[in-house]
């Protein structure tokens, strides 16, 4: 009687643990890694959409845990651009009409939007050459540069990082809208050893502009203190300029050259400005460079911006060019960056 007991006992154990499987929701083993946008992918952006799962009639059904993941490529470009007269004086006042684009030889399939950007916030990397090269003049420059920081960066609105280099690029100050903390970046600077200018350029694009937040639209730009010489770089000269096009940011120039005529590095610095839609400044005497950071300073604030859709568009990786003139070639000159990456599905 006792062994028929506890046999009956053991039925009803097996019989409760197979209820119990039978009315848990399945598991799954190892759950998808979201998708990642690929680093990069500077004009089109990529983004993805969680898509939440199916309804169900049974509301008894259990709920799935899985989301998801949808990675759709937008085929939109956005570009900012300044325009000048003749006489390199700002023209602020044009409209859509008055412009041309033309994305890799072809004009683009819809404007989305057109419109003067003078208070777009902005991601602004400061980078100084702090080699023996540019020793005689370091301290002035320092001053004008927190001068120029002082002046741009507003509170809870812009960000901007400090990057000293010589033989190697080094962050004095990261990204903060904290103006003395900024200011303290640029003193801690100290002149000595060798210039890799090229990898200064491709760290601050790929590994602070690039990974800094983007959730709304922005200005991204660097200014380059430097005389333009290169002798320690591990990088080239176009591989720095494709990654400041990957991270749409416009590189303006201030040469460090005291010379008093233009010189190979000063030639380097105006292939990198050009190349991005920046500006070169040669302030050949030492109260010129003021000058120089107060119309990089004031260009920010007074520049175009378009939104396109290319034709003919193709996630395959490779440059697209970009021209943007005016209509009235004669009497405006426009500045912009000549092309970007499409991304890689």
């Amino acid at each position: 009687m006792l062994f028929k007991t506890c046999k009956l006992a053991w039925v009803l154990v097996f019989a409760a643990v197979a209820m119990a499987q039978t009315a848990a929701p399945a598991t799954p083993s190892s759950a998808a890694a979201p998708q990642q946008n690929p680093t990069g992918t500077a004009p089109a952006t990529a983004s993805s959409t969680a898509a939440q799962p199916a309804a169900t009639d049974d509301p008894n059904a259990p709920a799935s845990d899985a989301l998801t993941t949808i990675k759709a490529i937008t085929n939109e470009v956005n570009v900012v651009f300044t325009v000048t007269d003749k006489h390199g004086k700002r023209i602020t006042d044009l409209k859509q009409g008055d412009f041309k684009v033309v994305d890799d030889n072809k004009p683009p399939e819809e404007i989305r939007s057109f419109h003067a950007e003078a208070n777009l916030p902005l991601q602004v990397g400061l980078l100084i050459d702090a080699s023996n090269s540019v020793r005689d003049r370091f301290k002035f420059e320092q001053e004008s540069a927190i001068e120029f920081l002082n002046q741009t960066v507003r509170l809870r609105y812009d960000r901007a990082f400090v990057v000293g280099f010589d033989a190697t690029p080094e962050v004095t100050q990261d990204f903060t809208d904290n103006t003395e903390q900024l200011a303290h970046g640029v003193r801690e600077l100290r002149p000595g050893g060798g210039t890799a200018l090229y990898d200064a350029v491709y760290f601050a694009c790929r590994d602070k502009l690039l990974k800094a937040p983007k959730g709304t639209p922005v200005r991204r730009a660097i200014i380059l203190l430097s005389d333009g010489d290169d002798n320690l770089s591990h990088v080239s000269r176009e591989e720095a300029i494709e990654m400041a096009q990957r991270a749409e940011a416009v590189i303006y120039t201030i040469s460090t050259n005291v010379s008093g005529t233009k010189g190979p590095g000063d030639k380097v610095l105006e292939r990198i400005a050009d190349a991005t839609g920046g500006k070169a400044f040669f302030p050949f005497q030492i109260r010129d460079v003021v000058n120089a950071f107060s119309e990089i300073q004031e260009e920010l604030r007074s520049q175009y911006a378009v939104s396109y859709k290319p034709a003919d568009f193709k996630a395959d990786g490779h440059y697209r060019t970009i021209e943007i003139v005016a209509n009235d070639r004669k009497n405006f000159r426009v500045r912009a960056r000549r092309g970007y990456y499409a991304p890689a599905q």
